[in-house]
């Protein structure tokens, strides 16, 4: 388009009035001899219509095809956004008159196929106010589906295809521009077109040509949005196409196709809804049979991923636990895959396939081991994985790996495949305890374990997920191997403990973790793991059992006292530096707790002291844990000592940190104090404002209250248990503050009594339960009792804060009574220093002075200072400073002519000072003694 010129006709009626300009808005290429684009010839749709329809030209077939063909012509470049509405009305027509006159076909295709081409808009703004008419266009394309004709349907699935690859127009249209082509492919995704060509497949059952275009558009339709997914979805499309993936097709594309298809909606859809519609019995069977002509007949390199393929869309559906595979037999048959070739079968399906040891073979492999994993969650399969001896085909993996690879794996996949079994050995030995103490599963794993530990010059590969990040090293076989025999451990089976004890699993998993901790970094997550597993074991073995914990030892010790000196700033991250100090304290609290022997050595190696540091410093979540384990350690009567003597920042006592718990913790649990601490509420001395606001429901016998509950939800009893075991009385470091909270946690018990008791009268008014006089009188009794108490802890918060104020009055009074007296000192020895220069003449002083420093260099008391006890004075040689009972003065350096230097004045000693009215005047020696600066005053 040009740019827009306003024009008008200056023609001058007869009546002589000007008219209004006439204003041609708009000049087109053509007018100035432009040629860049194709103008539209003029012809009236709607003139079609009604030739088409009319009563008296519906006959006229001849003439409809001419004019047909003229329309076909005149959009040869793309149909107009509001043309859309009468050309599909003309194809419908002409659609219900196939039947009687088939030349109408070719018209029909000619039309669809324009659609194929982006549709042509004049202004910007046409895309919107159209967008219900494309709507409606694009879905009565799908309904055209109906029509009784090969031609057409191939036609509108080429059409369809054609909207995800669209061609240019060979010439721009003049006055319009296409419309763009996400805006076509959003007006897909309204019209329903997915839905719509899935319900059409039960017109096409002996129409495989056809079939395969409507499952190529449905395949670029699956591949391009969720929405359409969905729409397939909701027409059932997921179960309809795999029922027919075993039809008969030479091509081999509806297969390819329809696998495509199931795998977009798995990827795109609704998860739940796709496993819910494949997990029928049929599908489960039609799925089965062709992945085993798959398997049996394909050695192409595309049918064996195609296989592939197929196997996980069946694994994706065996996480449905309704799913009929087990009824099916194909966890039987993928069962035995899995096996296979690494356990004989006498399994005639055994002798018909054949493993290539290509890529495509190994990456079946992996996800047969997968598809066990997801097997395992139904308990109904483990049946299956007995009589398919999976245990030992997963066992074969962990031999000694060669470096020529095994049974023709090379040596990378050989050595993901071990770490593969190793993983789904993890979830699988467990429910086969019988099959792995056959296969001497212990031994194995120890085996490799210390191979793992060895120094020969194995270097992993790490290139696949299970050995990521350990590439050149062992760590990935010790890490699943360390995480396999926690498995088996946690079962808590005695024969397999005890086994694994026997062979001396304590003193290998102690070696380790002396290595690990000199060989990896802290920050190494992959280490941190490892550590964290191996502390679990040891936990799980050595609880309850004192011989164990004897075997633990001192090695055993040491580690923990490095493992806790972790810095806390790495609790959160995130490469489990949490999950280890955790293991740790579990590890304490199973191996060390409850056996004097080794409680002694930890606590020689000053492990309370690491205990404590961690409750000063680490983080909250950690604080109960920590509580727990020094409370079952203060058992021991030497713990308590070690308990005083701790000492954390700032000099805080281990009574002033538990305190200060106890405060946050009641601060966190919004319980009420005042100012100072102190209990507001007597009637409710421990009750938050979260549990207060807790509705009461009466509970059954065996189920604990909220008062109960509460005990083991904080750390509030288990301070005051420890604060019991180190008596609430003479604590060292407690400042006034906390003593009024102390004298709350000694009477803790009381109040969790009474606690109790008003939670049980509660309880029973909420029953409407009316208990007897004698019960109803002993309640009252206790709720009462236990508001004296509070009243009574109260009283005690008030005298202790009262005496701290009394004290802190007498401090100030003897401060100030300190001050006053330093003050007259100070007055009295200015004033005898002045009377001393008043009664004593120059040369006195400075023969003194000569005398002292003569006589005591070392600091020695004057002889001046005989005269009076007030005066202390130290003379220093050299640039003099001297002190007169605290008072300094600086003299820049002593007079020459007082030590007798070269010229020195040896007359001055005959000199007299001179008297004038009976006052001593200053000489010049005087003068310079004025000249004395005092730079500090220090009074004794």
């Amino acid at each position: 388009m040009s740019a827009v010129v306003l024009k008008s006709k200056n023609t001058v009626p007869e009546s002589g009035k000007q008219p209004p300009p006439v204003l041609k808005h708009l000049i087109t290429d053509s007018d100035l001899g432009i040629r860049e684009g194709v103008s539209l010839r003029p012809l009236e749709l709607n003139n079609v219509v009604n030739l088409i329809e009319d009563a008296f030209s519906c006959n006229l077939k001849e003439r409809h095809l001419v004019v047909l063909k003229k329309v076909v012509k005149k959009y040869q470049n793309g149909i107009p956004l509001k043309d859309l509405v009468q050309m599909f009305r003309i194809v419908n027509l002409c659609a219900e008159k196939i039947k009687e006159h088939p030349d109408y076909l070719n018209p029909i295709c000619e039309i669809i196929k324009l659609c194929g081409l982006p549709f042509l808009k004049e202004k910007s703004s046409d895309e919107m106010n159209y967008a219900q008419i494309v709507t409606e266009s694009i879905s009565q394309l799908g309904y055209l589906m109906r029509v009784p004709s090969d031609q057409v349907r191939l036609q509108i699935c080429d059409t369809i295809i054609a909207f995800y690859n669209p061609k240019t127009p060979k010439q721009q249209v003049e006055g319009f521009i296409p419309a763009s082509n996400s805006y076509k492919l959003q007006m897909i995704e309204r019209s329903g077109l997915a839905e719509t060509l899935v319900l059409s497949l039960a017109l096409l059952e002996t129409q495989l040509e056809v079939k395969l275009h409507v499952l190529h558009a449905l395949q670029m339709l699956s591949g391009s949005s969720e929405i359409n997914c969905n729409l397939i979805l909701k027409a059932e499309g997921a179960s309809k196409i795999c029922l027919r993936l075993n039809e008969h097709d030479p091509s081999g594309q509806l297969l390819f196709r329809s696998s495509e298809i199931l795998w977009n909606l798995l990827e795109k859809g609704y998860r739940e809804e796709i496993t819910l519609q494949l997990s029928n019995p049929d599908c489960i069977r039609t799925l089965k049979e062709v992945f085993l002509h798959q398997l049996l007949h394909g050695f192409r390199r595309y049918d064996l991923q195609l296989r592939n393929d197929l196997l996980v869309i069946t694994t994706i559906i065996a996480q449905n636990p309704k799913a009929p595979m087990i009824e099916s037999e194909f966890a039987k048959l993928l069962s035995f895959l899995a096996t296979f070739p690494e356990v004989k079968s006498h399994n005639a399906l055994a002798r018909n396939i054949k493993i290539s040891f290509c890529h495509e073979d190994f990456e079946m492999k992996k996800l047969l081991f997968n598809f066990l994993v997801i097997m395992a969650k139904d308990l109904s399969a483990i049946q299956l994985f007995k009589d398919n001896k999976v245990l030992l085909a997963l066992f074969h993996y962990l031999n000694k790996h060669e470096k020529k690879g095994a049974h023709g794996w090379s040596a990378a996949q050989h050595e993901e495949l071990q770490l593969h079994a190793l993983a789904t050995l993890t979830t699988i030995a467990p429910l086969l305890i019988e099959d792995y103490t056959t296969c001497q599963g212990n031994t194995r794993l120890l085996i490799l374990l210390e191979w793992c530990v060895g120094q020969d010059t194995y270097t992993g590969e790490g290139n696949s997920f299970h050995g990521c990040g350990v590439r050149g090293n062992k760590n990935a076989h010790m890490r699943y191997c360390v995480r396999l025999l926690r498995s088996m451990v946690f079962l808590g089976d005695i024969a397999i403990n005890q086994d694994l004890c026997d062979q001396g699993v304590i003193n290998i998993l102690t070696g380790i973790l002396i290595k690990t901790a000199e060989q990896y970094k802290e920050d190494d997550a992959i280490s941190l793991e490892l550590k964290a597993d191996m502390l679990l074991i040891l936990s799980t073995l050595c609880e309850n059992d004192l011989h164990r914990k004897e075997l633990f030892g001192g090695d055993g010790v040491e580690i923990l006292k490095k493992l806790m000196k972790i810095d806390p700033s790495t609790f959160y991250s995130g490469l489990g530096h949490n999950k280890l100090i955790l293991a740790t304290l579990d590890c304490i609290w199973s191996c060390i707790v409850g056996c004097y022997t080794i409680e002694d050595v930890f606590l020689e190696k000053e492990g309370i002291f690491l205990l404590l540091d961690l409750l000063e410093s680490g983080p909250k979540n950690m604080h109960i844990v920590l509580l727990a384990t020094l409370l079952e350690l203060c058992d021991n009567p030497k713990t308590i000592k070690h308990i005083n003597t701790w000492k954390g920042k700032k000099d805080l006592t281990a009574a002033a940190l538990l305190v200060s718990l106890w405060r946050d913790e009641e601060k966190e649990m919004a319980v009420l104090r005042d100012e100072h601490g102190r209990i507001v509420d007597s009637k409710k001395p421990l009750l938050g404002l979260y549990q207060e606001s807790e509705p009461v429901m009466p509970l059954p016998a065996n189920s604990p209250s909220p008062a109960v509950m509460d005990v083991s939800e904080n750390m509030r009893a288990k301070i005051y248990s420890i604060l019991s075991k180190m008596g609430f009385e003479n604590l060292p470091g407690l400042s006034t503050h906390d003593y009024i909270t102390l004298a709350i946690i000694s009477r803790y018990m009381d109040f969790k009594v009474g606690e109790i008791w008003h939670e049980i009268s509660s309880e029973l008014k909420e029953e409407g339960i009316r208990p007897t006089t004698p019960d109803l009188k002993d309640l009252e009794t206790i709720e009462q009792v236990t508001e004296e108490v509070g009243e009574k802890v109260i009283i005690l918060q008030a005298d202790i804060l009262e005496n701290q104020q009394q004290k802190d009055i007498q401090d100030e009074q003897q401060m100030y009574a300190e001050i006053r007296n330093n003050y007259k000192q100070r007055e009295i020895a200015v004033k005898t220093w002045e009377q001393y220069l008043a009664r004593t003449s120059h040369y006195e002083v400075l023969k003194n002075f000569k005398q002292i420093q003569d006589e005591s260099i070392e600091l020695s008391k004057p002889k001046i200072m005989q005269q009076d006890s007030l005066f202390h004075a130290t003379i220093i040689p050299g640039p003099t400073t001297t002190t007169f009972c605290g008072r300094h003065v600086a003299v820049e350096s002593t007079p020459a002519e007082l030590t007798g230097g070269p010229l020195a004045n040896t007359d001055l000693a005959l000199e007299r000072a001179s008297i004038r009215g009976g006052a001593l005047q200053k000489t010049k020696a005087a003068k310079d003694l004025d000249q004395f600066q005092i730079s500090s005053v220090s009074v004794k």
